[in-house]
């Protein structure tokens, strides 16, 4: 299998933004895990080379997934709300992201 580096630039746009939810909380406070809603061509390789650049920590896996998005309706209209990728990265021993900006 070829991995692929990519540039910085296009490092900096893998990765769209932090995914805020009961579960995302749960895996960070546990698992030393971090949630991320992704580009939908990027590839775990590609959100493991991000993470690792912007927040400079050593990523220890990554996990993708396509989340559908849901099917919703306002009287008689039929609609479906758009889906997205997600990323579950999972962080080396010892390894921290402050998403909050709380730090120093």
């Amino acid at each position: 299998m070829k991995t692929t580096t990519l540039s910085k630039e296009k490092l900096m746009n893998v990765l769209i933004a932090p995914h805020v939810s009961e579960k995302a909380a749960r895996v960070s406070e546990t698992g030393n895990q971090f949630v991320f809603r992704v580009r939908a061509d990027a590839t775990r390789t590609h959100v493991k080379q991000a993470v690792e650049f912007m927040f400079e920590v050593k990523v220890d896996s990554v996990q993708v997934l396509n989340q559908r998005g849901k099917e919703r309706r306002f009287g008689a209209i039929r609609g479906r709300r758009p889906g997205f990728k997600k990323a579950y990265v999972r962080l080396a021993a010892g390894q921290t992201i402050d998403l909050a900006g709380t730090g120093k």
